[in-house]
This record gives structure tokens, C-alpha cells and sequence, in this order.
């Protein structure tokens, strides 16, 4: 009877000792996440941020358009299309729509990632791009009364 007490008593201990391990080294760590990483500034975003709006101006000279009230800055890796096609800051136009993606640079100005400029390219199938399905039928779901109620019988 001894011996089993004895047994229980260390596995218990053992337990104890696996369990509680990772907890006291955590305890012991002075490295904050913060420190290793590279510090984020307020000035610079880590991905881009997404846009969508109608052109509001184009300046060709200073290679930006703006979209609301955001200045956007062409910089050589934007990447600009319209219609699927590559495009250029010409084809910017006032009134029609743009939508990418854009950084916020070390200088605080918004520099296109990726821009589109005109409407959404359809895909295939007619839809148009973002847009899924389309308008349902009058009579979608209604049961065709010219098919007959049971299937044919192969003979």
C-alpha cells in the first residue's frame, strides 16, 4: 500500500512539474512582442487599404487623381488598368469611378498599389465584376404544369 501512495505521489509531483514549467519561464521572460518586432509608426501602414469612388480631379502633372477627399499619388509600382487593360493617369477620367488599393508613405501621402480605372469588367457568364447572380426570373421556383406528374417508365 506504500508503494502505490508512494508511485501516486510522485506522478503527481512529476505532473505538477510539466504543467507548471511553461508558466514560470513565461514569468522569468522581460522580452515584450513589441521589443523584437519593428516598431510600427502611425505614419506608415503594414498592407494596403482599399478604395472605391468616383474621380473628383486629375492632375497629370503632380501624378495624382483624387477620389472623395484623398489624394492619391502615382508612384512607379502602381499598376494601373482599365478594362483590363494597362492604363495610364490619362485615362483618369472626372466623374467616372476608380477603385484599388494604396499605402500611406514615410511622407504621409496615399500612393496607389493598384488602381482601376471606368466601370467593373463583366466576367464570364455576363455578370458584372463584384456582383453575383443577377435578377431573379418572374417565375423562378414555379412548377412547369405541361411536365408530366410522374417520370416516363423505361420498358
Amino acid at each position: 500500500m506504500k508503494r502505490t501512495i508512494q508511485k501516486i505521489t510522485t506522478l503527481a509531483i512529476f505532473a505538477a512539474a510539466i504543467v507548471g514549467t511553461p508558466a514560470l519561464s513565461r514569468a522569468g521572460d522581460t522580452n515584450t512582442p513589441a521589443a523584437t518586432a519593428p516598431a510600427a509608426t502611425p505614419d506608415h501602414q503594414s498592407g494596403p487599404t482599399k478604395f472605391y469612388g468616383t474621380v473628383s480631379a486629375v492632375d497629370t502633372n503632380a501624378k495624382t487623381f483624387t477620389v472623395g477627399e484623398q489624394t492619391f499619388l502615382i508612384i512607379g509600382e502602381s499598376q494601373m488598368t482599365k478594362d483590363g487593360k494597362p492604363a495610364t493617369l490619362a485615362d483618369a477620367v472626372v466623374g467616372k469611378p476608380a477603385r484599388g488599393s494604396y499605402t500611406k508613405g514615410k511622407d504621409g501621402k496615399l500612393d496607389i498599389t493598384k488602381v482601376r480605372f471606368g466601370k467593373p469588367v463583366a466576367k464570364a457568364g455576363g455578370a458584372a465584376a463584384g456582383k453575383a447572380g443577377g435578377k431573379k426570373k418572374k417565375d423562378a421556383g414555379a412548377v412547369d404544369t405541361n411536365a408530366p406528374a410522374t417520370p416516363p417508365q423505361n420498358q
